[in-house]
Parts: structure tokens; C-alpha cells; sequence
């Protein structure tokens, strides 16, 4: 893959997702206990052979800089590496990315200095494990100018995203973006028929959505973005793509999920510690790389657990914790209980508190139920954090309910005895 380069679209606001995004990118969540979101799509690419990858920032990316700076070093013998490039002005444009394929057309010099056959564009805001050495083989072996990995979804789920039909060759002949018109759903709905020659493993009834994960020839994605009118590939030049070039459909059957939403997020976390989950973390020919923290292994103390995840340096003493991932550095102290939770855990150990503030992590005889307690957060003795009214939305002194869990944001304080 020594011709192919990687672009991984780092995201939006990530206003859904606040308020875990209040003061990082979205790419830049820890996920799964001890991983940044950007970790997943960095190591799809790597574990094709592509070790050219550029990251397109420009929401709140500090942190996910230091991330990405402090993992992926390349020794002086390779050619690899991993790139931000953040939004900036300069004498031809003083604007923001206005939408994905805005944002590659601000950077498509730097894409295409490497004189790549391929640019790979991956979503840096998805859970996915992807098979991209197919994905490009596939996109070759058609001799397509762009291909698509797509997915099955329900009739319920395409309206809220990029719907297309393709050929019994696999070949796109038509993309709606959100299709609203039940005659349109109808229309782009698979039948048995087309389910047997795509050999796509879908359900008939079901409809392809894209992921908004895609292999360009460069020539013509460069094309695309200079004489095509448009900001983003799915709502702009898909449906333009379409008309005008070879555009196939790739059938993703591996992991994914959406993780734009609080909701989402948590569910998907929790799916994690399922005794066989559906995304594999212990795969050892394809591990999630990240950062090396050179921590001492977790101390579990007199607990009761089912179905957890414990990161690297947790302490869990006295405790019962069900269905609930602990993060790096994440302390849980006696008689409390977590269940359907997410604790981040922190950035530091904590020999003595500041005067007059709990501890980092849950203090002593805590409730915590569906909920997910960002980095730093301190939980003062006897919180009860259970949203016992089932409120879907509310906000209060350094919490939030989303979606029915409850969000404790990073370096919060919440004082002893609270009850949410």
C-alpha cells in the first residue's frame, strides 16, 4: 500500500456528544477504557500497510494533538506517519471546514503531494474494525474511480442517512441522501433477488446505507473537488459522483457502530464487556494501538464483579461493579456500587487531595447506574447517581442527563451526599 494515503475526517462539534466533547474533539473520547476514538481508524490503516495518514482537525483539538503526537512515532528508517491537519486561514481561505468534503478540498494539496494512486477517506467519529486491504482490492478490481463501504440498515434508519442502490455488478446507479418519501425508501429496499448478486449479508426489506468511509482515485477526487459545486460528499458530490464517474459499493461486514450520541456511546461501551462482545478487542492479529502509559497493572480488592473492564492502574477496593468499564488510573473505594457505567478514570495518580475536595475517582459508599464519569471527575463519599425519576434530559451543578444517562464532565466536583 505504498501508493495509497489515509485522510480521517476528525469530525464536527461534536455537539451530541457534549458534554464529553466540552473540551476535546471527538476523535479524542477515550473509548473501551484505555483507547482514543482516533486509535480505531489509525490502526484500520495500519494494519492494511497504509502508514501515510493525515488527521483533519479543527474543533477543540488539543488534546487529541498531544494524543497523536505522543503514540505514533515512526523510526527514521520508515516513511510512515500521522499528520494533523488542523483548520486554518490563509490567503485563499479564511473559512472553517464547511462539511467533510470541504474540509479534504482545504488540504487536498497536502493529500496529493505524496503522489498517491488512492486516497483513503475515513470517518474519525465511528467504532469500526474494517477490512481496508479489501476494501481498496476491491475498489481496484473494478477499476472504479470511487467505491463505498456500505452497510445494511433498517427501513426506520435510512432516513437519517445516505441511502444508494447498487447494480447486480456492485456498480452504484443511484444515492438519496436522507430519503424521506416512502415511494423512494421502497424503491432503494432490497429484494432477494439483489441481496443474492451483491452478496451483500443483509436481511431482503433491508436498504444500503453509506458510512461515508471512501477510496478515491486521486485524479478524480481532485476533479471532483475543483469543478464540482459542494462542501459535502454525501448531501454535494456523491449524488454528482454518480452521474459523471465509476462508483461501486463495497459491502462492510465487519464491526460498527454509530457513536454520535451520549446514548450511543454508552451502549456501545457497555456492549464491550459482554462476555463475547461484538467487537473483538483481544484479537491479537489486530490489535487497537495506542498509548504506551507504562502503568502497573490493576489492584482489585474484595469486589464483586460481572462483565467489567479494568484499565491499566485501576484501583477497585471493597466495591460491586456490573456491566461497567473503569479507565486508566480509575479508583472506586469501598461499599460503592457501579453498574452500566463508564468511569474514564484520570490523568495523574493522586497521593493527597487538594484541601476540602474528595478524591479523584468514586469515593466511599457511592450508587452509580447509567452513567459515565469523565476524566478527573471526583465523586465525594455517598453519591447517588441514579436518575431515579428516569428523566430523559435535565441539567444540574456539574452533571447532565442525556438520553437518560447521566454525564458527570471532566474535572468536576461532585460533593458528598449528592443524589441525581
Amino acid at each position: 500500500m505504498r501508493d495509497v494515503v489515509t485522510a480521517i475526517l476528525g469530525g464536527g462539534q461534536g455537539a451530541r456528544l457534549w458534554p464529553l466533547t466540552r473540551d476535546r474533539a471527538k476523535p479524542a473520547v477515550p473509548v473501551a477504557g484505555k483507547f482514543r476514538l482516533i486509535d480505531v481508524p489509525i490502526s484500520n490503516s495500519l494494519h492494511a500497510g497504509i502508514d501515510r495518514i493525515f488527521v483533519l482537525t479543527q474543533f477543540n483539538s488539543a488534546s487529541l494533538h498531544r494524543h497523536i503526537a505522543q503514540t505514533y512515532r515512526f523510526d527514521i528508517f520508515s516513511h510512515g506517519f500521522v499528520h494533523i491537519l488542523a483548520a486554518e486561514q490563509g490567503l485563499e481561505n479564511r473559512d472553517w471546514y464547511q462539511g467533510t468534503a470541504d474540509a479534504v478540498r482545504q488540504n487536498l494539496r497536502r493529500l496529493v503531494d505524496q503522489d498517491p494512486a488512492e486516497i483513503v477517506i475515513l470517518s474519525g467519529d465511528q467504532l469500526y474494525l474494517m477490512d481496508l486491504d479489501g476494501f481498496i482490492a476491491a475498489h481496484r478490481r473494478h477499476e472504479a474511480d470511487l467505491t463505498i463501504a456500505v452497510k445494511p440498515v433498517s427501513p426506520d434508519e435510512a432516513r437519517g442517512l445516505g441511502i444508494l442502490r447498487l447494480d447486480r455488478d456492485s456498480r452504484l446507479v443511484e444515492f438519496v441522501e436522507k430519503p424521506q418519501d416512502p415511494a423512494t425508501v421502497a424503491r432503494l429496499t432490497l429484494d432477494e433477488a439483489m441481496v443474492a448478486a451483491t452478496g451483500v449479508d443483509a436481511d431482503p426489506g433491508s436498504l444500503l446505507a453509506s458510512m461515508g468511509i471512501y477510496v478515491f482515485r486521486t485524479e478524480v477526487l481532485r476533479r471532483l473537488l475543483s469543478d464540482y459545486r459542494g462542501d459535502d460528499f454525501g448531501r454535494d458530490l456523491i449524488p454528482q459522483a454518480v452521474r459523471d464517474f465509476a462508483v461501486f459499493g463495497f459491502p462492510h461486514r465487519g464491526y460498527w457502530r454509530d457513536i454520535g450520541t451520549i446514548g450511543s456511546f454508552h451502549q456501545a461501551s457497555l456492549e464491550l464487556t459482554h462476555q463475547l462482545p461484538a467487537l473483538n478487542l483481544y484479537d491479537a492479529a489486530f490489535p487497537i494501538f495506542t498509548r504506551p502509559r507504562f502503568l502497573p497493572g490493576s489492584k482489585i480488592t474484595d469486589c464483586h464483579v460481572y462483565e467489567a473492564i479494568f484499565s491499566d492502574g485501576c484501583v477497585i477496593e471493597g466495591s460491586r461493579v456490573v456491566s461497567s468499564i473503569v479507565g486508566i488510573r480509575g479508583f472506586v473505594r469501598s461499599g460503592s456500587v457501579l453498574e452500566r457505567t463508564v468511569v474514564m478514570g484520570a490523568d495523574f495518580f493522586e497521593e493527597v487531595p487538594p484541601s476540602g475536595l474528595p478524591r479523584v475517582g468514586v469515593g466511599h459508599g457511592c450508587y452509580i447506574r447509567n452513567a459515565i464519569i469523565d476524566k478527573n471527575a471526583r465523586i465525594g463519599d455517598g453519591a447517588r447517581l441514579a436518575n431515579e425519576d428516569e428523566r430523559r434530559e435535565a441539567d444540574g451543578e456539574g452533571w447532565h442527563i442525556r438520553e437518560g444517562v447521566i454525564v458527570v464532565p471532566r474535572n468536576v466536583i461532585i460533593p458528598p451526599g449528592t443524589v441525581v
